[in-house]
């Protein structure tokens, strides 16, 4: 594995931001059909004359949008349980003719699952875009081609509104696109859906998919992963995509250059409230064997807080936050401290309160908040951001995502979550050169469950200035040096990403020009009066 771009070793911010070979050597089934097999969708929802004389091509993608977004307008529904099996909740008599001559030239279940899916594909919104050109690029430069979006977002209107006869046909189109494997927009709609199901209302029957689905299972998340291939999985990720791997580098950065900077030689404790499982620190412990000087710390402390778990906020609710059961980087990360002769502690906390800390000039307090809180309630934030103040913390690395709001509804910030997951999807495909397998599929599997959490809400690096000011904390910024080792760093990953200042002092990761996360600096503000 090769460095990530450090040239001058002497400097703690690229020390930081330097990925070190030795540093990282210790490191529902899928919801392919809403409808039974032998459901024919064209009972209820009549196809034109014009469509019926020339169908349209199965890879023609072009067509759908119009057609599935601009139907005829269906007959109210009057039932009070209706299903999504038989979605006008009629009987067989009150078919049109034409549909049941259809059906029987099926000629079973194979041949009814191949004439969905054909449906599937004419109803697939359009793919292409005229007078476009190739590649991403400002905002919504590729926004025609995302089809997957213009499904899930009005289904999911539909279902806010009640309007259960919309929603059922918007739900049986994308049960025959969505693919766990296939292109980001197949995924996309795979992971939309699989959100989708969990928002149907109790009187909603979901059939289980048709016997003929080839489809493959749903992947697993962090929680139920197997923990070698978790481990490998995180690794990969920093190698080859910089979503984790910036925030983390600049975190590194900022917290060298403080104990570079500060008076004497203090042990460092670094409370780390965020989803590196451990994959950020050693970097950040060869950095600091190698600051200029004889500066290092005499000791390193690390304290690991635990995601709490509530009935409204389980703990694999909140986005790369879970590990599986028997995941530890504690005796691999020490092993590797004391080959580079760093007395190193590690220790583990269930919450902020049970954090012990000195205090003074016994130590150097460090608290690193990194894609946590933007999970949690409006109220738990506050909360959080309290309890850290009232720990007298040096210095406080705040990274989130750089999302906006839903506007106050449901469906709203179900498609600004829906917004961020389709960025980690196709920077994730370039990422892995468009290549499937086991460690992409369960990284990606693990950002689809950001779509279905409960709690939290997006939130733009304005939103959290405000917040972090009104929590007592002062924004600071970040060296020369750690900004450019950043810059070196990213040049590694795909041209799609790029890097910026964000509103302040922040550094903002941005794909195809379209914000994505940004990495903060805060130190407690001083006491008026």
């Amino acid at each position: 594995m090769k460095p990530m771009g450090c040239h001058e070793q002497e400097r703690p911010a690229e020390l930081a931001a330097a990925t070190s070979t030795t540093g990282f050597d210790w490191l529902d089934d899928s919801i392919s059909s809403f409808l039974a097999a032998d459901v024919d969708i064209t009972g209820w929802w009549p196809a034109s004359p014009a469509e019926a004389a020339h169908p349209q091509p199965q890879d023609d993608i072009g067509s759908v949008v119009a057609q599935t977004l601009s139907p005829p307008a269906p007959s109210p529904l009057h039932h009070a349980s209706p299903s999504i099996a038989s979605p006008a909740a009629s009987s067989p008599s009150a078919e049109p003719a034409s549909s049941t001559k259809k059906r029987k030239s099926g000629g079973g279940g194979h041949g009814s699952s191949s004439n969905q899916r054909r449906r599937a594909e004419h109803d697939k919104p359009s793919g292409k875009k005229a007078g476009g050109s190739k590649g991403g690029g400002g905002a919504g430069s590729d926004r025609d081609a995302r089809w997957a979006e213009q499904l899930l977002n009005p289904c999911a209107a539909a279902l806010e509104s009640g309007n259960l006869s919309r929603a059922q046909h918007l739900l049986y189109v994308l049960g025959e696109l969505a693919s766990f494997s296939g292109d980001a927009n197949h995924r996309l709609a795979a992971h939309g859906l699989r959100a989708l199901a969990r928002r149907l209302p109790a009187s909603v029957r979901v059939p289980p998919p048709p016997p003929s689905c080839s489809e493959r299972p749903a992947p697993a998340a962090f929680a139920a992963a197997e923990p070698r291939l978790f481990r490998a999985s995180l690794i990969r990720f920093h190698e080859v995509s910089p979503w984790f791997a910036l925030p983390n580098a600049l975190a590194n950065a900022a917290i060298a250059h403080h104990a570079a900077a500060a008076p004497g030689r203090r042990p460092l404790h670094v409370v780390d409230l965020g989803v590196s499982h451990g994959v950020q620190w050693p970097t950040l412990l060869e950095s600091l064997t190698r600051l200029p000087g004889g500066r290092a710390p005499p000791s390193v402390r690390l304290t690991v807080v635990g995601t709490a778990t509530t009935p409204q906020q389980p703990a694999a609710a909140t986005p790369f936050a879970a590990a599986p059961p028997g995941y530890d980087f504690s005796p691999h990360l020490l092993r590797y401290a004391k080959s580079i002769n760093l007395p190193l502690a590690i220790s583990r906390a269930s919450t902020l309160d049970a954090v012990v800390t000195r205090g003074g000039e016994d130590e150097a307090l460090v608290v690193c908040l990194q894609f946590r809180l933007g999970h949690a309630g409006g109220d738990e934030r506050a909360g959080i951001l309290s309890k850290v103040r009232g720990m007298k913390p040096e210095l406080v690395v705040l990274s989130e995502l750089d999302a906006g709001g839903g506007g106050g509804t449901a469906a709203g910030e179900f498609a600004a979550r829906l917004e961020m997951l389709w960025r980690f999807l196709e920077s994730t495909a370039a990422a892995f050169k468009g290549r499937d397998g086991e460690e992409r599929r369960l990284l990606e599997a693990e950002a689809g469950t950001s779509v279905t959490a409960v709690e939290g809400g997006g939130e733009g690096r304005e939103a959290w200035r405000e917040r972090m000011a009104a929590a007592g904390f002062e924004e600071a910024a970040f060296g020369d040096e750690a900004v450019e080792s950043a810059r070196s760093l990213l040049r590694k990953y795909d041209g799609g990403w790029e890097m910026a200042a964000a509103g302040g002092k922040a550094v903002a990761l941005r794909w195809k020009g379209q914000p994505v996360s940004f990495c903060s600096l805060w130190r407690p503000a001083p006491c008026s009066g």
